[in-house]
């Protein structure tokens, strides 16, 4: 899938490493290699459009650095047994497998359906029981952990001098919740966090040295992450909401328990708004990408509508937004395949032209410059509107770039209209022109009743399906 670039440039990647707090050139531990590890799902329900992006902002990271001519080891966890997937296997009566199994499944379809390249290794927090404890015994040895009243293990935050590096968050300066005392959890403090949750009744647990029981949330990314990528590696990427308590709790347990550094760059992405607002069912802006579907979009159109905004600042999804986005990318696909009809019929066939290679320059410092996807498309939109480079190289540069923006434009296709709608189409233009306003309302009405939209724009008239 990945080639070389059309024209050889070298140059560096910056990325916004929350741990610094400022954008850093990118110095991976192994020459040209880098080590990924990307929080995953929480199988208990489908993957709303928040996490989506996520993924899709996590995915484009990747590509940038292949495109780069990096080598990449990815590694995305799957959270298979937590509290909520726990309350709702025993709320349906069902073991861990049958709750989680059929959301394991609808998130591969999300991601295939998103372009999403597909990691290298995708560790269940079940199937990795064995590194987990093995981690807490070593917690429990360096005097990191204790074991509580209740029979669970905890780390203690007090030992770790460097807890809040991430967040910015001082223990000190946190007040204890007044409505929960340290010992209803069987804590020393209420600041600590489980390690290991001592076995209840009618719920999973594994056997361990420290007794029956199952693994914290936080522990089980840090035993994933380092079975495949080792004590030391390079990019950890999330959501903002992550950054506290989860990837702070990661760095402390994985660091007190190697005395390396864990991490060297904390990538992580802002919210997605639903209508201007936090998603929730309660307020019906809870959307998935079967909503989108049910729709008629193209699920491509969704992964265009992220990219034109930054991983870093919150973006607001409307259907609105949607449309405009399935449009633009209907009119890409257009352009490339006119670049390529085009292309057929020239002679030229000479290598790459310097206006080409500028536009291939741009787009690799735009990339690179921490990701600046919003204008990596104004240049992609540069060179479909380009008429000063051959359609060769435009079709060439087009299907380059989008190794990066993953929009699948060389696969996607644009809505068909049928040839009884153009020509209803055709009627009302002609009507129209005649000034024949009413006549012209009432073809408009005829087409939406037969499930057509028409929008009348600078460009001219635009045709696509009515979204249900």
């Amino acid at each position: 899938m990945y080639g070389i670039l059309l024209c050889v440039i070298n140059m560096d990647i910056k990325l916004y490493n929350i741990l610094s707090r400022k954008k850093e050139i990118f110095k991976p531990l192994k020459n040209k290699k880098a080590g990924l590890y990307t929080c995953g799902p929480t199988v208990y329900n489908p993957a709303h459009i928040g996490n989506l992006r996520t993924y899709i902002f996590e995915d484009v990271l990747k590509r940038i650095l292949i495109y780069n001519g990096y080598g990449i080891k990815h590694v995305m966890n799957i959270t298979d047994v937590e509290d909520k997937i726990i309350k709702k296997a025993q709320t349906e009566g069902k073991t861990l497998k049958e709750t989680t199994g059929p959301f394991v499944k609808i998130f591969f379809e999300d991601i295939k359906k998103m372009n999403i390249l597909k990691a290298d290794a995708y560790p269940r927090a079940t199937e990795t029981i064995k590194e987990i404890t093995r981690l807490i015994a070593v917690l429990l040895k360096n005097g990191y952990a204790y074991k509580g009243s209740d029979g669970s293990i905890y780390f203690d935050i007090s030992k770790f001098k460097n807890y809040g590096l991430l967040s910015g968050l001082k223990t000190k300066k946190r007040k204890r919740d007044g409505r929960i005392s340290a010992d209803e959890y069987g804590k020393k403090e209420a600041v600590d966090f489980a390690l290991w949750k001592a076995a209840r009744p009618k719920e999973p647990s594994w056997p361990s040295p420290f007794g029956n029981g199952r693994p914290g949330w936080h522990i089980e990314c840090s035993a994933m992450s380092m079975k495949y990528l080792g004590e030391r590696f390079d990019i950890h990427c999330g959501a903002v909401d992550l950054i506290f308590p989860h990837h702070e709790n990661e760095i402390a347990q994985s660091e007190a328990a190697t005395g390396k550094k864990f991490v060297n760059y904390w990538i992580e992405g802002e919210h997605l708004l639903a209508n201007g607002r936090k998603m929730s069912k309660s307020l019906g802006n809870f959307y998935t990408l079967r909503d989108i579907e049910k729709r008629g979009f193209n699920p491509l159109s969704f992964r265009y509508l992220i990219l034109t905004s930054h991983y870093r600042s919150q973006l607001n999804f409307t259907w609105e937004s949607l449309k405009s986005a399935q449009n633009a990318l209907d009119n890409l696909t257009d352009a490339l395949n006119e670049a390529r009809l085009r292309s057929l019929a020239e002679r030229n066939r000479a290598s790459f032209g310097n206006e080409a290679k500028n536009l291939e320059k741009r787009f690799l410092k735009t990339i690179n410059d921490d990701l600046n996807m919003p204008k990596a498309l104004a240049i992609l939109w540069d060179v479909a509107r380009h008429s000063g480079i051959s359609s060769r190289e435009k079709r060439k540069l087009l299907l380059k770039f989008d190794e990066v923006l993953g929009l699948g434009l060389k696969n996607t296709k644009k809505t068909t209209v049928p040839i009884e709608i153009k020509k209803i189409v055709k009627t009302r233009e002609y009507l129209r022109k005649k000034k024949s306003w009413r006549e012209a309302d009432e073809i408009r009405k005829e087409l939406a009743k037969k499930g057509w939209m028409l929008e009348d724009t600078k460009e001219g008239i635009k045709i696509s399906k009515m979204k249900n």
